[in-house]
C-alpha cells in the first residue's frame, strides 16, 4: 500500500494549509519559513486546480487512485458533485473517529482504525475508507479503552466540537451518525471544490 510520508507541516506550508485543519494541536513557531514562497509567479488555472486537489487528497490523507474513485462515485449521485465528493469523504470512518475527538489527527485516526480499535455497531473495523451510514454507532472497543491514549481522551473530552451531523460522547469513546454532513458543516476544509470537479471534466 502506497503511503504519503511527506511531514504533515512541510505540505502545510507547501499547501497554504493552517495546521488547525489537520487537527494539530501544537503551536508550532513556523516564522523561519515566512517569506520563502516565491512571489510573482503567476500560476496558471490548471495549477490552482490541481493545488485545490491536493489539498482535498492531503487533508484526508487520500491518494490519487482512491481520490478518483470518490470523485466518479460522486459524479453518480443525485446533487453537486463537488459537494458530493467532500460528503463521501467526510463519511469515511477515519474521518469521523477524528471528528468524534477520538484522535488528535486524521493520520491518528486512521491508525487508530487499521490497528481494529474502532467498531461500528459493534462490529470491528480495520479499513480506514470504509463509509458510515445515518444510524451507525462507532465506538472505541472495550478492550482498547484501557490504553494510555484513550484514557488521555477521556481526561480531556474537549479536543473537538463534534459537528452536528454527528452525536460524539467522548467521555465514553462512542458516537453516532444521525445524518449525512452539508457542505455547510465541513466550512472548515479550506478546499473550492469546483475547481476539482473542473479540473476532472477536462
Amino acid at each position: 500500500m502506497a503511503i504519503e510520508r511527506t511531514p504533515a507541516l512541510k505540505r502545510c506550508r507547501a499547501l497554504g494549509i493552517e495546521q488547525a485543519v489537520i487537527g494539530r494541536s501544537r503551536k508550532i513557531n513556523d516564522k523561519k519559513h515566512q517569506g520563502q514562497q516565491r512571489m510573482g509567479r503567476k500560476v496558471s488555472e490548471y495549477g490552482l486546480q490541481l493545488k485545490e486537489k491536493q489539498k482535498a487528497k492531503f487533508i484526508y490523507g487520500v491518494l490519487e487512485r482512491q481520490f478518483r474513485n470518490y470523485y466518479e462515485k460522486a459524479k453518480k449521485m443525485p446533487g453537486v458533485t463537488g459537494e458530493n465528493l467532500l460528503i463521501l469523504l467526510e463519511r469515511r470512518i477515519d474521518n469521523v473517529v477524528f471528528r468524534l475527538g477520538f484522535a488528535n489527527t486524521r493520520r491518528q485516526a486512521r491508525q487508530i482504525v487499521r490497528h481494529g480499535h474502532i467498531t461500528v455497531n459493534g462490529k470491528r473495523v480495520d479499513i480506514p475508507s470504509a463509509l458510515v451510514k445515518v444510524g451507525d454507532v462507532v465506538e472505541v472497543c472495550e478492550k482498547s479503552q484501557s490504553k494510555e491514549l484513550f484514557k488521555a481522551i477521556k481526561e480531556v473530552n474537549n479536543a473537538l466540537s463534534a459537528p452536528p451531523w454527528l452525536d460524539s460522547n467522548q467521555a465514553n469513546l462512542k458516537g453516532s451518525v444521525t445524518r449525512f454532513p452539508t457542505r455547510e458543516d465541513i466550512s472548515d476544509i479550506p478546499v473550492n471544490e469546483q475547481s476539482i470537479i473542473e479540473l476532472y471534466s477536462r
